[in-house]
């Protein structure tokens, strides 16, 4: 497995959990560089945008992949003729820290044999989990969890974004069997000043396992 200076891949339960907006404050909170290997999605804002956007110590490293279809990766490529090959798939040397944000969860396929999990461990980082409080994340996490035991990915921490859910993140704690290290609240305005006090007053960095 592929190894470098300490870093962790960020994951969510599903796409458009939050996972973007938590790993743009943990990549200002730690001064880190933030990676997102496979973007697709080009007519908005990407997640690489918005990172630069609201870590502005951040360092944002330019994507391995930019697919314009919002889709799964591996459909992604498909439409723009070509696909996501191995050679591009090496973490990036950096002096700082490693933010990695998947696309999407962690069993999105990048190509019609590789799946996000696959490729999480070949890097060989801890994997944080971002979770939505809305109603079937108990089950979403859980699942989300288990797929990690089968792909031997060690993780680091969850996070839960949005409104506060106590029965959904007790019954995540006591069967996710891994550290909740907070609750990222939904955040109107949504900047850097806002990220970054939020990230302050509610995720709690030193629970972090790896």
């Amino acid at each position: 497995m592929e190894s470098v200076m300490k870093g962790f891949i960020v994951t969510g339960t599903d796409t458009d959990v939050g996972k973007t907006v938590f790993a743009a404050g943990l990549a200002q909170a730690l001064r880190a560089a933030y990676w997102k290997p496979v973007q697709a999605g080009l007519e908005d804002e990407t997640d690489s945008q918005k990172v630069a956007r609201l870590a502005p110590d951040a360092e944002v490293l330019p994507e391995a992949f930019r697919f314009r279809t919002p889709c799964s990766p591996h459909h992604a490529a498909l439409v723009d003729g070509t696909e996501v090959q191995d050679s591009y798939l090496h973490l990036p040397a950096s002096d700082r820290p490693l933010v990695v944000e998947g696309a999407g969860g962690l069993m999105v396929p990048w190509r019609q044999d590789l799946l996000g999990a696959d490729v999480f461990q070949r890097w060989d980082l801890p994997v944080i989990v971002c979770a939505r409080t809305t109603l079937g994340t108990i089950n979403h996490t859980l699942l989300t969890l288990n797929a990690m035991t089968t792909y031997d990915l060690e993780l680091a921490g969850i996070v839960l974004i949005g409104d506060e859910e106590p029965v959904a993140e007790k019954a995540i704690a006591d069967f996710g069997g891994g550290p909740i290290i907070g609750r990222l609240p939904f955040l109107d305005p949504l900047d850097a000043q806002t990220l970054a006090e939020a990230f302050a007053q509610n995720i709690k960095l030193d629970l972090l396992d790896g």
